[in-house]
């Protein structure tokens, strides 16, 4: 590929040392032309790959810039494929500025964002999944979307579909290899029983790739907990006990949360999102009205219910709870146990809902409450070959491949003919290929697997 040589920072701003990163056919040429190696005038490019070199970078008067370590990778054994140099600065924005502005002077032009992620993609360093899965890892924010994120990085997820597109394709080659004897009834390439078992196999793993969003999407976005119950029993202070900082407005008048509050923890290991509603009551005010409709909006989002009362709620308050939240996670939060004993009247009726009491003012059994949580979230034990999807992309492609091949299973109920199942056998392979990047298959990939794998006329 013919690409100009970029030049970018690729560090944040602020931190002892900084390091600038080139990438292109001319990366050492043009680092050469800027950099005086202490001890050795061996240039850059005549120098081993995955090696250091020490010195300064000078500008056009000559004058010391400041002092570096040089990292050195020739293609194609680098990040993006490419000639590539890192340069290791002191942190200062004025020194990292100087050499970024030496470096364009000199034949560089600045990167754009993900440039350098981009041109490992077109270069085959990874195929797109895998660089979609560098922008998760840099952004993890907790143990699990770190693992899921360098698990994809790793190749897992790509190594999964590329079974799966072995597969599908060994089928299309042996149906339409049927087709081009189609003058022989007789002849069946692709044992129906064998075929059959194969898709059904095949549809089960990808089923089991698209229930895995609901979990990614999950770890990766927050798990969202709503914090409900009437004004004034304690959310907002709870909230702030929850997120450990003032995030929510506490006063003793009711009504004060009038919309909803959210922010997100990290909870062994686990970011959930947190969201303080407005209090529920009958109301004339328009505004309190309007926020306790998003209470019940963000009630019906949410996957895990903490409701908070502070006295025994009536049997119609229980029914409205219960019907609200039959399809998630409900814990009720007994709050202000520092004022009264009355909570050890509490009937609670159903014991299916999972009870704690706390002091929200004091953060007596907030940890106990945090484990509930963490227990309400229901997320499994997480290994490195774990294949989770966290992106709605691949969500998205993976449902109309599943759903293409469940057309191919229908049809061979139906005893439909193989061109049908051919055609819908190749729009899977190409709603895979879009979650990787390749390219759609060609009649020639087709005959190639069928030449490879048959021999015909012997």
């Amino acid at each position: 590929m013919n690409n100009p040589t970029i030049c970018a920072i690729a560090t944040a701003p602020g931190g002892a040392i900084g390091i600038i990163r080139i990438s292109g056919s001319e990366a050492l040429t043009i680092a050469d032309r800027i950099f005086r190696p202490v001890g050795s005038n061996v240039p850059l490019a005549d120098r081993k790959p995955y090696t250091l070199a020490f010195g300064n970078i000078v500008n056009a008067e000559n004058e010391v810039v400041d002092e570096v370590l040089v990292s050195i990778f020739h293609a194609p054994h680098s990040y993006t494929g490419e000639n590539s140099v890192e340069i290791s600065c002191h942190g200062s924005a004025y020194i990292l500025q100087q050499v970024m502005f030496l470096l364009t002077q000199n034949g560089c032009i600045p990167a754009g964002p993900g440039e350098f992620t981009q041109r490992a993609f077109l270069n085959g360093k990874m195929d797109l999944s895998q660089a979609e899965a560098v922008a998760d890892l840099i952004s993890a924010t907790n143990k699990a979307t770190h693992d899921m994120a360098l698990s994809q990085l790793k190749g897992h997820f790509s190594n999964e579909l590329s079974d799966l597109r072995a597969h599908l394709l060994k089928l299309t080659s042996l149906l339409e290899l049927e087709l081009d004897f189609s003058d022989h009834e007789e002849l069946e390439f692709a044992n129906r029983s064998e075929l059959y078992t194969l898709a059904c196999d095949i549809h089960q793993r990808l089923a089991s790739l698209v229930r895995s969003f609901e979990v990614g999407n999950a770890l990766k976005n927050g798990i969202p907990v709503a914090i409900v119950g009437k004004t004034n029993v304690g959310k907002s202070t709870l909230l702030n006990h929850l997120l450990h900082e003032e995030k929510a407005i506490v006063s003793d008048v009711h009504g004060t949360t009038r919309d909803f509050i959210e922010d997100t923890t990290i909870i062994n290991g686990i970011q959930f999102r947190f969201v303080d509603t407005a209090g529920i009551r009958s109301t004339d005010d328009v505004v309190e009205n309007i926020g306790i409709e998003r209470t019940y909006q963000k009630l019906q989002e949410a996957k895990i219910v903490l409701w908070l009362i502070d006295q025994q709620p009536t049997e119609a308050e229980m029914e409205d709870i219960k019907e609200r939240v039959a399809d998630k996670k409900l814990i009720i939060v007994r709050n202000k146990i520092d004022k009264s004993t009355a909570h050890s009247t509490f009937n609670i009726q159903h014991s299916t809902f999972t009870t704690v009491d706390i002091s929200a003012k004091y953060g007596t059994n907030i940890p106990v409450l945090e484990q509930l949580i963490v227990e309400a979230a229901d997320i499994p034990q997480l290994s490195e070959s774990d294949i989770v999807i966290t992106s709605a992309r691949h969500y998205s492609a993976l449902l109309l491949a599943d759903e293409s091949l469940q057309r191919v299973i229908d049809s061979m109920n139906l005893g439909l003919s193989g061109d049908l199942l051919a055609e819908n056998l190749r729009i899977v392979i190409d709603h895979l290929a879009e979650i990787t990047g390749e390219e759609r298959i060609t009649p020639q990939e087709t005959l190639q697997n069928i030449f490879t794998h048959f021999c015909i006329g012997k």
